[in-house]
């Protein structure tokens, strides 16, 4: 299929791990695995230069983007999925105890507003605990990805050498989204976080995506096929990864194997791949970046992805 290998960029865990090693090989494709130690400088370099022919990205930045017009398209591998009840923090000494009062007060934000995280965890706000989001101001501490997107008016930068925890701290933000806390105060906002995220889980099959695949729109019409032979290697590493992860064979699991091994002792797949069976999650997504004013319009989910991949399953 081409000679030239093809540059990809793809945090190593454990669904990729028997690509990136090379147990799993592509005929006729050859892949140039470019390793970027903090995975969301290369959100931004993909988003803003297309400096990579294949690329892991956020799906909320990817979404952004495409309504922005970068010339790159996504195929339906969902590498990271996370719940986010246990990303927003409060500091215990302040009078902030519970979601509904954060209205009216102004929330940090780690990086940008259209951050996945942050909009997973601001719907918590919206969907399970009534929160207001317009009667928040969002205080970043960074900026977009997407350069051209223009935030709504209760979305300001922090402005401020100190972190989002110190601003907790001294009560600047009565809240914080998405951060490593270090200080004994700062605990999370909602309590039993993981038993609520696996509880939405079991309830409605809601294991929130924060990661897909793009491929370069320019490597797409050079190269027929390859976004199908990308989808099915990525398929395939991920078949190895579960069965190792049935078997318990993984060696030193994180959090992550954990979390997706609860979830396969449910007779469930933790990681779906292809568009049809993550259509509720991803509508769900796009009604929310409407919501919050990441996305101006909505955009049908089929046009999203690459047309030969629109019905492959992995």
């Amino acid at each position: 299929m081409n000679s030239q290998p093809l540059s990809i960029v793809t945090r190593t865990q454990g669904n990729n791990a028997a690509l990136k090693n090379g147990t799993i090989k592509l005929p006729d494709l050859a892949l140039d695995f470019i390793e970027i130690p903090v995975l969301v400088d290369a959100f931004r370099r993909m988003v803003r230069r297309l400096e990579f022919d294949i690329c892991e990205m956020a799906l909320t930045t990817y979404l952004c983007a495409r309504e922005h017009g970068v010339e790159f398209t996504a195929i339906p591998i969902f590498l990271k999925r996370a719940f986010h009840h246990g990303a927003i923090f409060h500091n215990t000494d302040n009078p902030i105890k519970e979601p509904k009062q954060l209205e009216g007060c102004r929330i940090g934000v780690n990086r940008g507003y259209t951050v996945t995280a942050g909009v997973w965890a601001r719907s918590i706000l919206q969907e399970e605990y009534d929160v207001d989001l317009d009667k928040i101001t969002w205080v970043l501490s960074g900026d977009e990805h997407v350069a051209e997107y223009n935030p709504p008016t209760n979305v300001v930068p922090s402005n401020s050498p100190q972190t989002l925890e110190e601003l907790l701290i001294t009560g600047d933000i009565s809240a914080a989204i998405n951060i490593q806390p270090t200080d004994p105060r700062v605990q999370s906002l909602i309590p039993d976080a993981l038993e609520r995220g696996l509880a939405a889980f079991s309830d409605r099959g809601h294991y929130p995506i924060n990661h897909l695949i793009v491929i370069r729109n320019s490597v797409l019409k050079k190269h027929p096929g390859v976004a199908t032979a990308i989808f099915n290697a990525f398929s395939e590493a991920k078949k190895l990864y579960l069965d190792k992860l049935s078997k318990k064979q993984i060696f030193c699991p994180s959090s992550t194997d954990n979390l997706n091994a609860q979830i396969l002792e449910l007779h469930q797949d933790p990681l779906p791949y292809g568009v049809t069976l993550n259509n509720s999650i991803l509508e769900n997504l796009i009604q929310h970046a409407k919501t919050q004013k990441i996305l101006r319009h909505h955009v049908d989910i089929n046009s999203l992805f690459v047309s030969e991949t629109i019905d492959l399953t992995g």
